[in-house]
């Protein structure tokens, strides 16, 4: 049975953190640093398909979820608080949701629970086009690219999961093939009548769109206890973007 890979550091109370649609754990070292630094054992865990998990076909909420209740049953982990940046967050709220008395706290990153449309192909368009076969550096991988994706910033986040399988051989750590044929699991809804009733926080970016005011009355819907911080200055992105605020404002609820 395959598991989950992950990094653990730091003693005390179990945080898991789960990261986003083609990212890794290792984009969360920096704050899972920090909450170490503070009294939590953070376990940053490679979601399949993604980081140094294992490749599969099947790719769903419902089976990312059972994935992370094996992973607590191998670490023999009782009770988590949880955390999970966008498609990471829906992770997250699928598995509170269907194992309640596992999770003492939720923390929701910047996504609602809703359908998103499919909106990563500009990106994912970009990733196939590069010939790995030719490309033999990350400066020519970033190169090639740019003529997809402008925006510097994603590029790096993106070129993160490149890797050496050997001298002069590079690849992705993520499945492209399958997470391209799963862009609309990845923006589907978790089910309708979840529902946790435990502490909950979603933190917004104050420049996304990802949630608006609108999709309150769904969050309550499946989470009565949440409640909607925005982080100053940030998009999408906003534990890159404003990591200060995100640590207070995220240490604050998991520590209350």
């Amino acid at each position: 049975m395959q598991s989950l890979h992950s990094k653990i550091i730091g003693e005390g109370k179990p945080l898991v953190i789960l990261h986003g649609f083609l990212g890794m754990s290792d984009n969360w070292k920096t704050l899972g640093n920090k909450y170490a630094d503070n009294g939590f054992q953070v376990h940053l865990v490679d979601q399949r398909n993604h980081g140094r998990s294992f490749h599969s076909e099947e790719f769903n909420y419902d089976i990312l979820a059972h994935d992370l209740k094996r992973y607590l049953q191998q670490h023999s982990l009782s009770t988590i608080c949880l955390m999970g940046h966008s498609m990471g967050g829906k992770t997250a709220m699928q598995f509170a949701c269907d194992n309640p008395t596992l999770v003492e706290k939720l923390l929701v990153a910047d996504i609602a629970p809703k359908f998103y449309p499919p909106h990563h192909q500009t990106i994912v368009d970009g990733l196939s086009s590069l010939n790995l076969d030719e490309i033999n550096t990350r400066g020519k991988a970033d190169e090639a690219l740019a003529q997809h994706i402008t925006n510097w910033g994603t590029r790096q986040f993106l070129l993160k999961n490149l890797y050496w399988v050997e001298k002069g051989t590079l690849a992705f750590r993520f499945n492209l093939e399958v997470l391209r044929n799963k862009m609309e699991e990845v923006g589907e809804n978790i089910g309708s009548t979840s529902y946790f009733d435990g502490p909950t926080l979603f933190l917004k970016g104050d420049r996304s769109e990802y949630i608006v005011d609108a999709d309150l009355p769904e969050i309550k819907k499946h989470f009565p206890k949440a409640e909607l911080v925005a982080i100053d200055n940030s998009g999408h992105w906003l534990h890159a973007e404003n990591p200060k605020q995100f640590f207070e404002k995220s240490f604050e609820f998991l520590n209350s």
